[in-house]
């Protein structure tokens, strides 16, 4: 894949964030030199995640205690805000039947969305998130739903595994497996790999594309999402993908690093 402009010349970058520049509470080696090396060129980073289960606002006050890093709710795009900006486009005056955390279901309602927990009549759509506070009972009522009514399908990211300390543990795809290995039915998902969280970033920020790069660590979402709105992109092998994957992916990155401190050393580099 041609680049539309060298490393030397991208000024938004746009982090995935866990498996990407931390884990859990830490940040990898080399995160935060590379946060100050964007900053000292005029540049912009931006952290676009597909954990739905943290707004804009918890990840501020995350990256501040944990990180000891001063954020903006802007440099935030979760597939929880894309699916929360289509749900409102699409089903403002819709009774939503939402899988997810109280935390999500909260932010959904405090934006104006009708959203049930409940398996009622009356449901209009399906919404499945990420969700750590998963219970038998959650996927029981879901399951009720997708049976009993024929409404869309909707799902926030299609990620299989979220990465964790100790390895990882399932996310929003291997949920929604579940759910259609049962049902039959299968979700559309709003997050990664869609270009809309690109382009957010650029019109939010007022940069280009070719000064745009997308750096990941899954490759059919972080990888893909780049692909899709036609920048370039940067894989490191901390997270998910593996050298092995990555050769014979149909997602192929612009740059592959085996960590976010290599990925420094070719901008100062470049």
């Amino acid at each position: 894949m041609a680049t539309n402009l060298p490393l030397s010349g991208k000024k938004l970058f746009l982090f995935d964030i866990d498996g990407t520049i931390a884990v859990g509470d830490h940040l990898y080696p080399g995160s935060r030199e590379l946060l100050d090396y964007i900053d000292s060129i005029g540049g912009k980073a931006c952290y676009i995640t597909n954990n739905s289960t943290k707004s804009a606002q918890d990840y501020i006050q995350k990256f501040r205690s944990c990180f000891g890093l001063e954020t903006t709710a802007e440099q935030f795009v979760t597939s929880g805000l894309l699916t929360l900006r289509f749900l409102k486009a699409r089903h403002a005056a819709d009774k939503i039947f939402v899988l997810g955390t109280r935390s999500y279901v909260e932010e959904l309602r405090k934006n104006g969305l009708h959203v049930t927990q409940e398996a009622t009549p009356d449901i209009d759509c399906v919404v499945v998130a990420y969700d750590s506070e998963l219970t038998y009972e959650k996927l029981v009522k879901t399951c009720e739903v997708l049976f009993t009514r024929d409404v869309p399908f909707y799902a926030t990211n299609p990620d299989l595994r979220c990465p964790i300390d100790f390895g990882f543990i399932p996310d929003c795809g291997a949920i929604c497996n579940m759910i259609t290995a049962t049902t039959g039915k299968a979700p559309a998902y709003l997050g990664k790999p869609s270009k809309e969280v690109v382009q957010l970033c650029m019109e939010t920020f007022g940069f280009t594309a070719q000064e745009t790069l997308v750096v990941g660590d899954r490759l059919y979402t972080d990888i893909a999402c780049g692909i899709n709105a036609g920048v370039d992109t940067c894989v490191v092998f901390t997270g998910e993908a593996t050298q092995e994957e990555t050769a014979a992916s149909p997602y192929q990155p612009t740059y592959a690093f085996d960590c976010i401190a290599d990925l420094l050393k070719a901008c100062r580099h470049a």
